[in-house]
């Protein structure tokens, strides 16, 4: 005599394993486009058939049971195999589709990716970019983006990256107005007596140790002042009002050096770098859409070879 067959609605499915990996009913509700009671209610009809809990729930968290994580073990990646052969099948369309999904920071977008991305995005107007503004090392496999981007040729295991900008310089500057109220600093030891605008790496915890370097003496020294943020864009908007002295990479103050309203100090302590690179999993076969969202955001003619990490 046969065993009865349980049949399980896919979209049941589905709805799991995008909480378990949110780890937040309304974070998987916005994400698949239904209302939290509709998708609570498929997890408890899915824990009905199977006679188990797959979630344990509290007021402030919730996360798999052994049952829930051996489920996402064994039915995880089969969805995103799913989402990448359905993804690949647009190379038989007429003009390939998809959503590629980037994580970055914010100047890098206004800079240099949507300015590269504007023609393709007119041309092919089935293909979809979300960009994610983060300043962690975000783990691209585990949350599902497509590619990454970030200062440097630093590479996570099993990661490919690409140069899509040139190299960089940091820079060290404040306010006419600020500067005329404090002296000039002569070495980076000196801006431990000045007001410093900081900012706090997510993947760290720390603050930012300010790096500088002059014929092969390195100098990394710990400043103070009277703000700390976790994104650069509100670091220049507080310099520029006169709050002290910021540091970060050559573009995000270029504008204002050109006008005139910005002053530039340890210019000599600010050897060039190698400038944002696109790092994307060496194992995944690329969708139509990110083939043609890499090609164009590729550095031309930089000089610089793709580089792999073992």
């Amino acid at each position: 005599m046969s065993r009865p067959t349980l049949r399980y609605n896919l979209n049941d499915l589905l709805a799991f394993v995008t909480v378990a990996r949110e780890g937040s009913f309304t974070r998987a509700a916005a994400r698949l486009g239904v209302t939290q009671s509709a998708l609570s209610q498929a997890i408890s009809g899915l824990e009905a058939r199977l006679k188990i809990r797959l979630l344990t729930r509290t007021t402030r968290s919730l996360s798999p049971t052994l049952a829930g994580e051996r489920l996402m073990q064994a039915i995880g990646y089969r969805f995103d195999d799913i989402q990448q052969e359905l993804e690949a099948l647009t190379e038989l369309r007429d003009k390939p589709a998809g959503t590629v999904r980037i994580t970055c920071g914010d100047n890098i977008i206004q800079t240099t990716l949507l300015p590269k991305l504007m023609p393709l995005l007119h041309e092919y107007p089935d293909i979809k970019v979300e960009f994610d503004i983060d300043y962690g090392f975000r783990d691209i496999v585990a949350d599902r983006f497509d590619a990454g981007v970030r200062l440097g040729e630093s590479l996570d295991k099993d990661m490919i990256a690409i140069p899509i900008g040139p190299e960089l310089r940091m820079a060290a500057v404040a306010t006419p107005d600020y500067f005329a109220q404090h002296p000039l600093p002569k070495t980076p030891r000196d801006l431990m007596h000045h007001r410093c605008i900081n900012i706090r790496l997510p993947t760290y915890g720390g603050l930012y140790v300010w790096e500088f370097e002059k014929q092969g003496k390195k100098l990394n020294i710990n400043v103070d002042g009277p703000l700390i943020f976790n994104t650069s864009l509100h670091i220049t908007a507080a310099m520029l009002g006169g709050l002290g002295i910021a540091y970060l990479p050559e573009p995000e103050f270029s504008p204002y050096l050109e006008q005139g309203r910005l002053i530039r100090v340890l210019e000599d302590w600010c050897p060039s770098f190698a400038g944002y690179h696109l790092y994307y999993p060496s194992r995944r076969q690329p969708s139509p859409a990110f083939s043609l969202v890499l090609e164009a955001l590729r550095l031309k003619n930089s000089g610089y070879a793709e580089s792999q990490s073992p």
